[in-house]
């Protein structure tokens, strides 16, 4: 007789507090990007459990912890051979905001070389500029930022936006003293997987996401989202 086969162990999936992507309402860990990778999961037969935690300590984990993952991560060549991809599920443009009275010029990625960057320590963003020679200051958490900027501590900061979106009221001040200047990159986001998650089941997770784009999933909750943001 054969022996019993022992059960995969269940994947450990992590995000960042980065709503409405990504976040912890009460005990429920929810969001647009969050009901996609649960939605895939569930289709693809994938037992897991899954946690909201500071990105840098959730980055690390999936690089070095067996079956984790993380997300939204953006793809980028310094990452391509760390982990196994699962996505993209969605797009992000990465923007420069600063304060609306700012006095420089900023047209082109290149007028920044001269500019105090905020940036957070382990975000795919900061590692964009730190390769290409710019001026970053990470911070322990993207949250300082904002306050930095406003008292003229950094020049500009590096976030990402979904395409098209603009500055969320949460960031840009109870006066909209933090407008966008100028973006600078745009990445697609995926699901990360630590090398030791199987092909087998990263072409299960890549084939059922993309039926769920076929069969208007994503669309559906991309509007349910939108129309949760203009409600606020």
């Amino acid at each position: 007789m054969a022996a019993p086969q022992t059960p995969p162990e269940p994947l450990f999936i992590v995000a960042e507090h980065s709503p409405p992507a990504s976040m912890k309402e009460g005990e429920e860990i929810t969001g647009r990007e969050t009901e996609k990778i649960r939605d895939m999961l569930g289709r693809s037969a994938i037992a897991y459990k899954i946690d909201i935690l500071p990105w840098k300590r959730a980055f690390t984990m999936a690089q070095q912890q067996k079956n984790t993952c993380v997300y939204s991560t953006s793809r980028t060549p310094e990452r391509e051979k760390q982990f196994k991809w699962i996505g993209p599920t969605d797009e992000a443009e990465w923007v420069f905001v600063g304060r609306a009275d700012h006095k420089f010029q900023l047209r082109t990625l290149d007028d920044a070389r001269s500019l105090r960057i905020g940036t957070y320590n382990g975000d795919a963003r900061d590692e964009f500029l730190r390769a290409r020679g710019f001026n970053v200051e990470p911070a322990p958490n993207d949250a300082s930022n904002p306050k930095k900027l406003l008292l003229n501590r950094i020049d500009l900061w590096a976030v990402g936006l979904r395409a098209g979106a603009s500055v969320p009221a949460e960031l840009a001040g109870e006066k909209g003293e933090i407008v966008p200047l100028l973006t600078f990159h745009r990445v697609k986001v995926y699901l990360a997987c630590n090398p030791s998650v199987p092909d087998a089941l990263v072409e299960r997770m890549n084939t059922t996401l993309d039926t769920m784009r076929r069969d208007g999933t994503f669309a559906k909750l991309e509007r349910k989202y939108a129309e949760l943001e203009k409600r606020k």
